[in-house]
């Protein structure tokens, strides 16, 4: 790829979803990673020639990360990518296999040199910070497994009756993602995606914390000491006393009201095309989720730095 056209990617933020700052430091943090990893495949055979000797790689790192950024926002096809950058498919499905992991491990940013990488660190930055945190799954389509698999009708969701993928999305008070959990079948409700996913046990054992869900995790206060927070019950089902109707629907609609920031994170999630419908091997899928998360936290706190400045 010629430095104009890859000038002119990383400096539309439309085609990557990131600023041209964001993408120099994953350049910068990046490179030395894939250029390590790549070196040590390199000496884990047997060789019939020196390391270095050869043709070089037509894809720089540079190119690599840039073709994996597209991909990610756009769900561009590695045969689109491979006539952009002007390499062999088979390339852009290597370097995208290649840089995808490294941005997964990065974590969610939340600030300068601090990182979210696990549910245990974001329930303590949560207790520490004193901050509110919301969540939510959210479902991501897949393709339907092959015939004759045991676990086919694992995938179908209950909900969207459709095969998919399921994530359970945290994210603070103003919508800022913390976390994105590895994904279960879509046929895990809710309440058993979070006690996989430890979410009871750390609430359980861990800082008094305030997280906000929706009615689909009802019973998990009781089990979590509280700190899960679902819309109310209904007490009446018939013969409710006078006003008991507005007042629920008001305690409900305040409920919502606060959670909706949640809805706002999924939705900023969704609008990388990688995630609108899944396309490619469901067994890269979680990777896929956690880099797209790590990327978007590291935007929405650059953009909330910049902000703060002016």
């Amino acid at each position: 790829m010629g430095n104009a056209s890859r000038a002119a990617i990383i400096g539309d933020r439309r085609i990557t979803g990131l600023s041209a700052d964001v993408i120099a430091e994953l350049v910068a943090e990046l490179g030395p990673l894939w250029h390590e990893q790549h070196q040590t495949k390199l000496m884990s055979r047997q060789r019939k020639r020196a390391i270095g000797a050869g043709a070089r790689h037509r894809l720089v790192f540079v190119d690599r990360l840039l073709a994996t950024l597209v991909h990610l926002r756009h769900g561009a096809t590695h045969d689109v990518l491979a006539c952009w950058f002007g390499v062999d498919r088979s390339t852009i499905t290597r370097a995208i296999g290649e840089v995808r992991p490294l941005l997964a491990e990065r974590g969610c940013t939340i600030g300068p040199g601090v990182r979210l990488r696990t549910l245990a660190e974001v329930v303590d930055h949560l207790g520490a910070s004193e901050e509110t945190g919301i969540i939510d799954g959210t479902e991501i389509r897949v393709r339907r497994p092959a015939s004759g698999r045991k676990d086919r009708d694992r995938f179908i969701s209950g909900k969207s009756k459709q095969n998919a993928v399921k994530t359970m999305v945290v994210t603070d008070g103003d919508g800022r993602v913390l976390f994105c959990s590895p994904t279960r079948p879509g046929s895990c409700a809710d309440i058993p995606h979070a006690r996989q996913s430890g979410l009871v046990t750390l609430l359980a054992d861990g800082p008094a914390v305030e997280i906000l869900t929706d009615a689909g995790s009802q019973g998990l206060g009781a089990r979590t000491g509280g700190r899960v927070i679902t819309p109310p019950h209904r007490t009446f089902k018939k013969n409710a006393p006078d006003r008991y109707e507005e007042m629920h629907e008001r305690q409900r609609t305040a409920h919502s009201s606060r959670r909706i920031r949640v809805e706002h994170g999924i939705a900023h999630l969704k609008n990388r095309r990688a995630l609108a419908r899944r396309l490619g091997r469901r067994e890269h899928i979680s990777d896929t989720v956690q880099a797209i998360a790590g990327l978007l936290s590291r935007q929405q706190t650059a953009d909330l730095t910049s902000t703060r400045q002016k």
